[in-house]
C-alpha cells in the first residue's frame, strides 16, 4: 500500500468513541496506534527534510521550509522548526535515522545523540565516534532521557571536554516574567541543572496533595499544586526579612487602595445642585471598588481585604487633589504574641478538613478591622491561603462560637439548612 493509500484510509477512519472500548480493549489498541504514530512522525521528518532540500517555491509566500509547513498545518511555527532541524540533523547521520525510524529510540533521544556527536568533546578521537554512537544508541533504547544524558555527561568528562555542558552553565539562564492582557502573570524559564534542582527540592513539600477527608481528595491538577507551592516559597522569602533593601526598604507586597473602598463604604458626596456638568463621570470613575499594585496594577476589592487582613497598614491622608497631607501611623493587625496565641488554639489552619501548618496561614479577621472588628483573639481565625481565599470569594462564613473557637457556615447549596461546622480538630456536637 502506497502512501497516499495510507493517508485516504486514515482520512476515512470512522469517529471513534473511546467508551465503547473495554479495558482489554484499550490496553490492545493503544500500544499499536502509538507504534503507528511513531512511524508516521519518522516519516514527516524524513519528508520534511527532503522538501527542505528541494526548496519551497517562492510564489508561495513561504520564506522558508518550518513556515510553509506552519501555515499549511496546524503545527506551531516552533513545532515546525524542530520537525525540520531533526530531518535535517537526522538526514546527516543515517545510523541514528534508522534507529528512530524502527521506533528504538524516540526523537528527543536522536536529538540529544545528535548534538553530541555534532559538537563533540574536543578530547574524543575521530577514531571513537562509531562505538560512542553505539554506546547512546544503546542507551537510549530504554527510554529514559534523564539516564542517557547521564551517560552523556561521563562522556564530556572522559574526554576532558573543556567547555561547560549545558545542564551547568549558569550563563544560558534565563527567566521572563510578563503581565497579561487580563492582569496576570506570565513566566518562562530555562535554568541549569543545579538551580532547577533547588526549585524541585523547594516545591516539593509544598506542592503535595493536600490529605483526603471527608470533603473528598484534592482536586488540584499538578501544575495547580507547583503553583501554590511557588506562591508560598515567594510568601516564605518576603515574610524571612532576608532579602536585600529594594528603594530602601524591605521588598514586601504594596497595595494601594481607598479606605473607603476597603470598609465597603460609599464616600460622601456633593448636593446635586453643587456638582459640576461632568459629575457624572467623576462618580464612575471615582468608585473604584479596587486596589492597586505597583507592578501588577489593577486588585479587586475583595482581594485587597483579604490581604489586609493579616497585613501592615499606612494610612495616608490625601487632599482632594491626591496629594498626601499627613502619613500616619502604621497599624500592625496580628502581632507576633497573638499569633503565638492563634496557633494555640487552632493549631493550623482551622477550616474543617484541611490543617496545613500554621507556617502557610493567615489571620483572617471574623469581623474586618476596618469595619470595627476587634484586633484580639476572638476576632482572628488562621487560615490557609486556599481557604482564605474561599472565605473571602465565596458565600462561606465564618463566625465565633461560644466556646471561643471558629465555626464555618457552608452556602446553602452545600447545606440548605447552614448549619455551623466545627473548626479542624475539634469535635461537632452541637451548633455554635
Amino acid at each position: 500500500m502506497g502512501l497516499g493509500e495510507v493517508l485516504e484510509a486514515i482520512g476515512t477512519l470512522d469517529t471513534v468513541e473511546p467508551w465503547r472500548y473495554s479495558t482489554t480493549e484499550l490496553m490492545a489498541v493503544l500500544p499499536t496506534l502509538s507504534g503507528a504514530i511513531h512511524s508516521l512522525e519518522a516519516l514527516r521528518v524524513a519528508l520534511v527534510a527532503e522538501l527542505d532540500k528541494h526548496g519551497v517555491p517562492g510564489g508561495l509566500g513561504a520564506t522558508s521550509t518550518a513556515t510553509w509547513l506552519a501555515n499549511r498545518t496546524s503545527l506551531s511555527p516552533g513545532e515546525s522548526n524542530r520537525i525540520l532541524r531533526l530531518g535535517v540533523a537526522l538526514d546527516a547521520h543515517p545510523e541514528i535515522a534508522a534507529a528512530y525510524q524502527a521506533k528504538l529510540i524516540t526523537a528527543d533521544a536522536a536529538r540529544l545523540i545528535v548534538a553530541f556527536l555534532e559538537k563533540p568533546p574536543p578530547g574524543m578521537p575521530v577514531e571513537a565516534v562509531d562505538s560512542v554512537r553505539a554506546f547512546l544508541l544503546d542507551a537510549a533504547k530504554g527510554g529514559d532521557l534523564r539516564e542517557l544524558r547521564v551517560h552523556i555527561s561521563r562522556l564530556r568528562e572522559t574526554f576532558e571536554a573543556d567547555e561547560t555542558p549545558a545542564s551547568e552553565d549558569t550563563d544560558r539562564n534565563e527567566f521572563y516574567a510578563s503581565t497579561t492582557l487580563n492582569g496576570r502573570m506570565a513566566v518562562k524559564g530555562d535554568f541549569d541543572a543545579e538551580t532547577g534542582e533547588m526549585l524541585l527540592a523547594a516545591l516539593s513539600p509544598l506542592s503535595t496533595p493536600r490529605p483526603t477527608d471527608e470533603a473528598g481528595p484534592d482536586t488540584r491538577t499538578p501544575a495547580q499544586r507547583r503553583a501554590d507551592g511557588f506562591t508560598e516559597i515567594l510568601r516564605r522569602y518576603l515574610d524571612s526579612g532576608a532579602s536585600p533593601d529594594d528603594g530602601g526598604e524591605r521588598p514586601h507586597l504594596h497595595l494601594h487602595i481607598q479606605a473607603n473602598d476597603l470598609a465597603g463604604q460609599e464616600p460622601a458626596t456633593e448636593a446635586v445642585s453643587d456638582k459640576p456638568d461632568n459629575a457624572y463621570f467623576f462618580d464612575l470613575f471615582g468608585k473604584t471598588s479596587v486596589g492597586r499594585m505597583p507592578w501588577m496594577g489593577a486588585m479587586s476589592i475583595e482581594s485587597a481585604r483579604r490581604i489586609a487582613c493579616d497585613s501592615v497598614v499606612h494610612p495616608i491622608v490625601m487632599d482632594e487633589n491626591g496629594s498626601p497631607l499627613n502619613l500616619g501611623r502604621s497599624v500592625r493587625t496580628a502581632n507576633r504574641k497573638l499569633r503565638r496565641a492563634l496557633v494555640a488554639r487552632d493549631g493550623g489552619c482551622a477550616f474543617r478538613g484541611c490543617g496545613r501548618p500554621a507556617a502557610w496561614c493567615d489571620a483572617h479577621h471574623i469581623q474586618h478591622w476596618v469595619d470595627g472588628g476587634a484586633t484580639d483573639l476572638d476576632n482572628l481565625v488562621l487560615l490557609c491561603r486556599f481557604h482564605h481565599r474561599l472565605i473571602h470569594h465565596s458565600e462561606w462564613e465564618v463566625v465565633m462560637g461560644r466556646d471561643r473557637h471558629p465555626w464555618f457556615i457552608p452556602p446553602a447549596r452545600i447545606d440548605p439548612l447552614r448549619r455551623p461546622i466545627a473548626a479542624h480538630g475539634r469535635a461537632n456536637p452541637q451548633a455554635a
